[in-house]
């Protein structure tokens, strides 16, 4: 395959980074026990930290660090709630995730 047409396959899918951060955020186990334990519930229901708590076998702080690097990219949204912050899906990630996933195996 010519130079060329390398670069022209590698530009269908520009979103290299924001894909690598997405996987980001869900390299984890525990970050993935996570989002199931939002996805599991109502949409219009959230989730305190402790409810995720009681339901890992880790520290709190532990949670929380995980929490926010799902936060930071995207899969999960906080709302302060006095001195608690709750969480839940953010949906659109999911779809958005599977489109870019699509399309990069659709260059290979």
């Amino acid at each position: 395959m010519m130079k060329e047409e390398l670069k022209q396959k590698e530009t269908k899918n520009e979103n290299y980074d924001e894909l690598a951060e997405l996987a980001r955020g869900l390299s984890h186990p525990h970050r993935l026990r996570i989002i199931k334990i939002l996805a599991e519930l109502p949409s219009e229901n959230q989730c305190m930290v402790s409810s995720i708590v009681d339901q890992l076998p880790i520290a709190q702080s532990t949670v929380s660090q995980h929490l926010k690097i799902l936060k930071d990219t995207g899969w999960i949204e906080g709302r302060i709630d006095g001195p608690r912050v709750c969480y839940c899906i953010n949906e659109e990630i999911f779809s958005k995730y599977i489109v870019q996933l699509d399309r990069l195996f659709k260059t290979l």
